[in-house]
């Protein structure tokens, strides 16, 4: 079974007002995404992160909590930050928040954590 498709949800909003939340809890330390922590650095894409995605068979979607469609809402509501997959029509979350914090912030790391989830 072939992946069709992949998303990654941040744990914070989108738009300016949340990315504005996000740095001030950040500061405050209320607030922390260990998913914005492995694809960022500060607030520019981790060059490791694009050349990663790059040489996968599926895509990577990125998405904050008020970006998602409604079917991935609905299995990620209180589990984010998560990536998770859609194949043969279903979609579902292959890695936690806790699987994402031990990546450490390392897209070498995540890559190695996705494709051991994958191959299970």
């Amino acid at each position: 079974m072939a992946v069709k498709k992949a998303y990654g949800v941040y744990h914070a909003d989108g738009g300016i007002i949340g990315e504005l939340a996000y740095v001030w809890g950040k500061i405050r330390g209320t607030a922390h995404c260990a998913l914005c922590d492995i694809t960022h650095r500060g607030v520019s894409t981790k060059k490791e992160w694009r050349e990663m995605i790059s040489g996968l068979d599926f895509e990577i979607e990125l998405l904050h909590l008020n970006e998602q469609f409604p079917e991935l809402e609905e299995i990620t509501i209180g589990k984010t930050p998560c990536i998770a997959i859609e194949r043969d029509g279903v979609i579902e979350i292959i890695l936690d928040a806790i699987q994402l914090e031990g990546c450490g912030k390392s897209v070498d790391s995540f890559r190695k954590t996705l494709e051991s989830a994958l191959d299970s």
